[in-house]
């Protein structure tokens, strides 16, 4: 019993760091700028200005789309996996229980593993600045997605 909830707080703080690293407007800072894969934010006048993303060749707008769609897909597979996970603990019978939350949970990792590596190789190449902790919580939330991946297929044969 201690384990499933043990696993249940995991897959929890890992769908909040997921959409912490989607919707939080920190991929890359500098010391007067933010970008994060919907938008930039400047400081002027003392105070952060939205900004569309530019629109030139260091930002590419189909390697962005993919960034946007993958986190986006890491989100839901992590939420939906949440949900079956529930599901899966009355319907099934032992031994099958854990099978389709692992399933939609290393989809979640491969999906946020896809967005930060993309963004890594073809973002901000040239530029100075710092991965901000959207970015870091991105990475994290992998890890965190495979651990709990690999802990439902274990325990899928118990």
């Amino acid at each position: 019993m201690l384990v499933l909830i043990a696993l249940s707080v995991l897959h929890v703080a890992t769908i909040i760091l997921l959409l912490v690293a989607t919707i939080d407007n920190a991929w890359w800072v500098t010391d007067n700028m933010r970008t994060d894969v919907w938008a930039r934010w400047i400081w002027q006048d003392n105070k952060w200005n939205y900004t569309d993303l530019p629109d030139h060749a260091s930002y590419p707008s189909d390697y962005l789309q993919a960034v946007q769609a993958t986190t986006v897909l890491a989100c839901i597979f992590c939420i939906i996996g949440l949900f079956v996970f529930i599901a899966q603990l009355f319907i099934l019978k032992k031994g099958q229980r854990f099978t389709i939350s692992g399933i939609f949970q290393i989809l979640a990792c491969l999906f946020i593993m896809i967005a930060a590596s993309i963004y890594t190789d073809r973002f901000h190449i040239k530029e100075s600045g710092n991965y901000g902790h959207s970015y870091i919580l991105a990475w994290i939330a992998f890890g965190l997605t495979f651990i709990s991946s690999v802990v439902y297929f274990a325990l899928r044969k118990k």
